[in-house]
């Protein structure tokens, strides 16, 4: 059931319904649904690239500066977890100052730090640079799906959170090749700052497109308020599976692309870093898995969905065990494309799930999810430096089967309800 929210905030969400009419961008090929859909896939890339733009940095920084690979990991996870701990705030505000706005403010501010962290003087700072990035970007991605979902219709809203993931996964893949082979022609900085230009282009596209919200009601900051909303939501077992489900998906994505740089430029594949970066483009692969999320979900059910993105992981993680470039480039062409597909699927359904505190709910998801990614950043390179690539697969498997466990349980927690809803109906 709905999560319960009372008083002004429920009254001030209720006008905020859409009209009983069908507005405009009801209509998939409707310009203002189709710019909506641009500025979204614009942050969206921007949001990505400048998240993970020192990923296939990570061999050139940890020689720059004489580190293990799980010390300049930290220039990952520090993002992610900085994400993490402002997603659920900045959501908040996003309640009171609009989301279109809250979205213009977090990448303004993502860019201009992108712009001065080529010229951290040494890892501590670069480091805590990046931890503020990723604090800055956390006003994007829940507010992105609370905009969709109060500004479309449900039945266009999961496609279009499917585009704005599949911007993620081009910010992924253009953020990495581009560092890499900036990186072996001009160094790792200047990889840098043209990860921060890409990023302000993204950001001048998004806000020349996006329209203003016709559907959003501001409500007063009342944390009371708030912290009964969130609790309300942690109080979901549905939604509490999804959060799952999304934490570990991203631990065992992160964990391979943290790691997979390291293991292209060692022997047998000896790659350059420019070649390794190369890589990345495997992201567009997500492009097509998260794009596609809305017509497969409804043949497959939320369930289906999600059983498929994680064989298809399984399959490609164990296909990277093979010491060959090309079953390795195979491998991770299916676990992007099974992530993608089941992180679409995942947050799609949060913001489904829920009438009320849609922000704070689709918050909740990021938080779990970029949790994974500190997790996954960081036990990844550390596992790989004292158990090679076969204790990186183990790691990732065993998130991948305890996603698989979680959706299992749902399954049959459904098959349970469905015979006892039958049971009680006459015969």
């Amino acid at each position: 059931m709905p999560t319960a929210v009372t008083g002004a905030h429920a009254t001030a969400r209720a006008s905020a319904a859409p009209p009983p009419s069908a507005p405009p961008t009801s209509s998939p090929g409707h310009p203002a649904h189709q710019r909506i859909n641009l500025a979204l896939f614009a942050i969206g890339m921007a949001t990505f690239a400048m998240l993970f733009s020192t990923q296939a940095l990570l061999p050139d920084i940890a020689t720059a500066y004489g580190v293990s690979p799980g010390r300049a990991s930290w220039t990952v996870s520090g993002t992610t977890i900085g994400l993490a701990l402002a997603v659920l705030p900045l959501s908040t505000l996003s309640e009171r100052f609009g989301r279109r706005r809250m979205m213009t403010a977090s990448v303004g501010v993502a860019v201009a730090l992108a712009l001065v962290i080529p010229f951290a003087p040494d890892l501590r700072t670069l480091i805590a640079l990046r931890v503020l990035q990723g604090a800055a970007i956390a006003g994007i991605p829940a507010s992105a799906v609370a905009y969709l979902a109060e500004e479309l219709p449900a039945r266009a809203t999961v496609g279009s959170i499917g585009l704005f993931i599949a911007g993620n996964s081009v910010g992924g893949m253009s953020g990495r090749v581009l560092t890499g082979w900036v990186a072996e022609g001009a160094g790792w900085r200047a990889a840098l700052g043209a990860v921060a230009a890409l990023g302000l282009l993204s950001a001048v596209v998004f806000r020349s497109l996006l329209p203003p919200a016709r559907h959003f009601t501001p409500v007063s900051l009342q944390p009371r308020l708030m912290l009964r909303t969130v609790a309300g939501h942690l109080s979901r077992p549905l939604l509490l599976r999804l959060y799952g489900i999304g934490m570990l998906l991203m631990a065992a994505f992160s964990a391979t692309y943290t790691v997979i740089g390291f293991r292209l430029v060692e022997e047998p594949f000896g790659l350059s870093a420019g070649l390794a970066g190369s890589v990345f483009v495997i992201y567009l692969v997500g492009t097509v898995s998260s794009s596609a999320t809305g017509p497969l979900m409804e043949r497959l059910g939320r369930r289906g969905a999600l059983y498929a993105a994680i064989g298809t992981a399984v399959a490609g993680l164990l296909l990277t065990l093979v010491d060959s470039l090309i079953a390795v480039l195979a491998g991770l062409v299916l676990i992007t494309g099974g992530f993608f597909f089941g992180h679409a699927v995942a947050s799609g359904s949060v913001s489904r799930s829920v009438t009320d505190g849609k922000a704070q709910a689709s918050a909740l998801y990021q938080v779990t999810y970029y949790l994974g990614a500190s997790l996954g950043s960081t036990a990844g390179a550390v596992i790989f430096h004292r158990a090679a690539w076969g204790g990186l697969v183990v790691f990732g498997l065993t998130a991948l089967l305890m996603t698989a466990a979680i959706t299992l349980y749902a399954t049959r927690q459904a098959r349970v309800s469905e015979r006892r809803g039958a049971a009680a109906v006459p015969a």
